[in-house]
């Protein structure tokens, strides 16, 4: 058994081999966290959730779905969708048990609309991450973290995020739990994330070689893995997207958290078995409504 704490089996990238790419992961016995990023891939996430035993899902609003936007990534071009944080909503899927996350939620600083100001952007965006961190300790759900950096931009979405939550924790509320997703960035930012509690997930990004012209962020990103404590890390693939090296060009599944895990053990010199197994237990530790 292994994990994929962060999937998103319910895109339309898997509509041709969706039941072939959920068999492969049922022959390897893998718990899933399925991420819904609005309310339709949210309802999407639970209902496919609902149908397996070790699949779950997370429901929530991604930053880049405040406003119409476009999206171009490797895998995929999209207009993204333009909604709000609609709790009534979202309070009628959390009565799933198969509900074990708010988010992906946070901070996107990467795709931005031509039409509106940075500072309007980011006052939406930090409003509904305030929203969806109250929910969660409303239903005693994790988040998912997002948190994408600009390009040239004197802002950094680290910091941002690391503000909400921060402020969120001065309210004197109950505890809040969660991972950064896909972590990208220094051990700077990620001290700080680990010293509130925090797990950081890490995808087939960190198997990449660093890039010729700048290897300075993959570099810092491996020394990042090699001083974050095992108990803080959680594997995923972030699915379709970002394929690890060795799957690169092809779309991305939840099993390859196979090289993920070979990754990690490689950089902090550990058995595979022993990181596979830490993750599964953090997963669980995390995400506590898992079985």
């Amino acid at each position: 058994m292994f994990t994929d704490s962060h999937c998103h089996l319910q895109f339309n990238s898997y509509n041709s081999n969706r039941k072939e790419v959920i068999n492969r992961c049922l022959e390897k016995d893998m718990i899933l966290n399925i991420v819904g990023t609005q309310k339709n891939t949210s309802k999407q996430a639970v209902e496919l959730a609902e149908k397996y035993d070790n699949f779950y899902a997370t429901i929530g609003l991604h930053p880049i779905h405040l406003f119409p936007t476009h999206v171009d990534e490797e895998e995929d071009t999209f207009i993204s969708k333009e909604e709000d944080f609609d709790e009534d909503y979202y309070g009628e899927l959390a009565q799933s048990k198969k509900v074990i996350a708010v988010g992906e939620c946070g901070i996107d600083l990467f795709h931005l609309p031509k039409d509106k100001s940075l500072t309007e952007v980011l006052k939406k965006q930090k409003q509904v991450f305030q929203k969806q961190i109250d929910f969660a300790i409303k239903n005693n759900l994790a988040l998912v973290v997002h948190t994408r950096d600009g390009i040239n931009l004197d802002i950094s979405a680290y910091d941002e995020v690391i503000k909400v939550i921060k402020a969120k924790i001065s309210d004197k509320k109950p505890q809040i739990r969660g991972v950064i997703h896909c972590y990208t960035s220094n051990w700077h930012n990620a001290k700080k994330f680990l010293d509130l509690g925090f797990y950081l997930g890490f995808t087939g990004v960190i198997t990449f070689p660093p890039k010729k012209t700048d290897s300075r962020p993959q570099l810092e990103l491996l020394e990042v893995i090699k001083k974050c404590p095992l108990d803080k890390i959680l594997v995923e693939t972030d699915s379709p997207y970002l394929a690890p090296q060795k799957y690169r060009g092809k779309q991305a599944e939840p099993w390859m958290t196979e090289e993920v895990i070979k990754k990690i053990a490689e950089i902090k010199n550990l058995d595979e078995a022993d990181v596979r197994n830490i993750t599964i237990e953090n997963t669980k530790k995390l995400f506590t409504k898992i079985i």
